[in-house]
């Protein structure tokens, strides 16, 4: 009888040994640790800044926010650190201009699978890096817009939801 009380407490006491906080399960993908910003390599008054960013077969990017000063050069790499191809765990980084509506956008996204979930009208776009699958990365060059807050969103179809973030431009 004791025994049969165990096996009916027991699993409910290794419940209350996990989180339930997001962030905490951020840093789970290899050789990445969370981040409240991103890694930004760069001086105050640097008139470049280069931007390391990860994402993973978890579906969470390593920041959900990157902090730049308007009219930088901004060099940025997106790396996937996952195993997942790409026609099942995509990433890619989208920086929308400012006001667009991310769900919005999201939902117009995933008409254009063929396009790498990026429509054919980029009027509402920034910059985009390409879609990645596990193990690669592509590196793209922009100019940081006006001081402002921009979101940045993976377009690959429900992504969105976790795997946004805020570009600050200050």
């Amino acid at each position: 009888m004791k025994s049969m009380k165990w096996l009916i407490v027991a699993p409910f006491l290794l419940l209350g040994c996990g989180s339930n906080d997001p962030d905490a399960h951020s840093a789970h993908q290899a050789g990445t640790t969370a981040t409240t910003s991103a890694d930004v390599k760069t001086d105050p008054n640097a008139k470049e800044a280069t931007i390391q960013l990860y994402g993973g077969d978890d579906m969470t990017f390593s920041t959900r926010e990157i902090r730049v000063k308007a009219g930088q050069r901004i060099t940025l790499v997106l790396t996937h650190t996952g195993k997942m191809p790409k026609s099942t765990m995509g990433h890619n980084f989208v920086l929308l201009k400012e006001g667009v509506a991310v769900n919005d956008f999201a939902n117009e996204a995933m008409k254009f699978q063929k396009n790498d979930f990026i429509p054919e009208d980029t009027s509402q776009i920034i910059a985009h890096t390409k879609m990645l699958g596990g193990g690669e990365s592509d590196t793209i060059t922009f100019d940081a817009p006006a001081a402002g807050v921009y979101n940045y969103l993976c377009s690959f179809t429900g992504h969105s939801a976790i795997m946004r973030g805020k570009f600050i431009v200050e």
